[in-house]
């Protein structure tokens, strides 16, 4: 089990500074909030803290001689680790060397197994991402949410938590509607007959796709849907779409465990069961739909209000219900969420476009009014994507039916390309997707060059097995300072995966390989197996080094979903 070793000294400091405390070197204080950190220069060690300079004026202590206080405590308990204080009160770590051998005949004995973690501990994780009507092809910024999501669940099953990946299959609103009678007009199109296609009406959708499927109908079935109504169509555009999005998803490795369907909800009456309680608790009222407007038809009611601005901050009322009796989105999106927390999650993501900001927040309004704590769910809301294609921003618009789809993406370059590029900035930051750039050849390419680096190390193993050398026997002792220093730095794999789950940031992941590889390679040119000069024990033990290294890339690649291939 990949260790977290900043996360662990940090525990060691607290359990010093407790039983130092204990023996009444120093007062009961309150500890503050640390950091480890790598120092700013190389000779105080791997890892450094201010923790010493913190409690200063608290213990009324001069910092230096706290940082020695709890170095000489620390030293007692961390046999892995050697502590130190150094003016004016930093406390400063190195990893032993030995640690670090073991470390690599662990990885080596347990191969994949090594890299998991045990920070769930059995608990339940969802992650909800992707979520597109079925209304046309995935588009670039669906594309983005996608990785990110399948990303964030593929780190959650590494650190030992049960994770399912949850599509929200939103079918049951007007726009399923609008392209039902978009496709009949298609199909009667296709069939030859009289119809006028509503070219400026903003219901229509315009997109070829829709044309093809239609001629595809009348191709397979002639006239057969032609006494057909809105709905039927509205059916098998769904059915069609819908495979489609599943199989563009499967083409960049990404598929969900669950497909909920929002039309469930409605069948089972869980949206007027979520109004209901809602009702029950005081939290709704009845008033005019807009501004105080009364309805123009007597017989209607009043809308159905959310009191959203007394339970979540910047929120104004929602309506739920309609003055004609429909419940809004928002109530479906209540409802849905209400099932999610029935279902017993210890953690749930929604992975959502920046444009979901409100939403996120009133479904958090609703749950409260639903007497349920919606602190278990986390949403990352991850910003535009552009496309640029020779220079040129591609436009999308899945109802205009101008869009670039995921499909195209995977066509002009490839499932690795995309997955690595649109998890490289973090979500919070606006991302130009260059096609030209993503598909290089060369270390200017970060897939590229993450890639090489398990190239370089699998062709090693190819050579080396062809010369019959073998790591049986291995003695480690014989790894010098260049490979014990990368191997240090690549042990920080299990504080990341912490960092990337308490922080919800998976563009992390994207950044320590880069980190890396950019690390590996000069130790690839300095360190050689199969030089004539090296004798066969080094070489032995380096191979071993080399066969780690391609474990840690493999690790990290399989992270982002991302293919490690053992030639370029």
């Amino acid at each position: 089990m990949v260790k977290r070793l900043a996360s662990e000294l940090a525990q060691e400091i607290r359990n010093s500074l407790s039983t130092l405390v204990q023996r009444g070197k120093f007062p009961n204080v309150t500890f503050p909030d640390f950091d480890l950190r790598p120092p700013r220069h190389a000779e105080y060690g791997d890892f450094a803290s201010n923790v010493a300079l913190q409690l200063a004026r608290g213990l009324r202590r001069n910092p230096l001689e706290i940082a020695e206080a709890i170095s000489h405590e620390l030293n007692q308990r961390v046999s892995w680790a050697q502590a130190s204080a150094t003016a004016p009160g930093f406390l400063n770590f190195t990893v032993q060397d030995d640690f670090i051998r073991d470390q690599l005949r662990e990885m080596l004995n347990r191969k994949e197994e090594y890299f998991r973690l045990d920070l769930g501990q059995g608990k339940r994780a969802q992650v909800e991402f992707v979520s597109a009507n079925p209304t046309g092809p995935l588009t670039i910024g669906r594309t983005r949410g996608a990785v990110i999501g399948d990303t964030m669940a593929r780190v959650f099953s590494l650190a030992g938590y049960t994770v399912e990946r949850e599509y929200y299959f939103n079918n049951a609103g007007k726009q399923m509607e609008n392209l039902g009678n978009s496709l009949l007009l298609r199909y009667q199109e296709a069939l030859g007959d009289s119809v006028s296609i509503p070219e400026d009406q903003e219901w229509f959708y315009h997109g070829e796709y829709l044309m093809d499927f239609a001629k595809q109908l009348v191709e397979e079935h002639g006239r057969k849907w032609a006494a057909e109504n809105t709905h039927a169509f509205a059916r098998l555009a769904e059915e069609q779409m819908f495979e489609w999005i599943r199989n563009s998803l499967a083409s960049i490795q990404i598929s969900h465990d669950v497909y909920f369907n929002e039309r469930s909800l409605y069948d089972n009456e869980a949206i007027w069961e979520t109004l209901t309680e809602m009702e029950a608790a005081g939290h709704t009222y009845r008033a005019a739909q807009r501004g105080g407007e009364q309805p123009s038809d007597p017989a209607q009611l009043p809308a159905t209000w959310l009191r959203s601005s007394q339970l979540e901050t910047n929120v104004e009322d929602q309506i739920l219900v309609r003055s004609n009796g429909e419940p809004t989105y928002t109530l479906t999106d209540i409802a849905y969420h209400r099932d999610k927390f029935a279902r017993g999650f210890d953690i749930l993501v929604n992975v959502l476009g920046v444009d979901h900001q409100s939403e996120a927040r009133v479904v958090k309004s609703g749950l409260r009014a639903l007497g349920i704590c919606p602190d278990r769910l986390h949403v990352l809301f991850n910003q535009m994507v552009r496309a640029v294609v020779d220079g040129v921003e591609m436009k999308m618009s899945t109802r205009k039916g101008v869009f670039d789809t995921l499909d195209d993406l995977v066509e002009r370059t490839s499932a690795d390309a995309i997955r690595y590029h649109m998890l490289a900035r973090s979500h919070h930051s606006h991302l130009d997707f260059d096609v030209e750039r993503v598909v290089q050849q060369s270390n200017e390419n970060p897939v590229y060059y993450i890639q090489n680096a398990h190239v370089r190390c699998a062709g090693i193993h190819r050579e080396a097995a062809q010369r019959g050398l073998h790591i049986e026997g291995a003695d480690l002792s014989l790894l010098g300072k260049t490979e014990l220093d990368f191997l240090r730095r690549a042990l920080a794999l299990g504080d990341q995966i912490e960092q990337v789950l308490e922080r919800m940031i998976p563009h992390r992941v994207a950044f320590f390989a880069l980190e890396l590889a950019t690390a590996f390679h000069p130790v690839y040119e300095e360190v050689r197996v199969l030089n004539e000069s090296i004798d066969e024990e080094t070489a032995r033990a380096r191979l071993a080094f080399y066969l780690g290294v391609q474990q840690i890339f493999k690790a990290l690649l399989g992270l982002m979903g991302m293919s490690a291939p053992e030639r370029m």
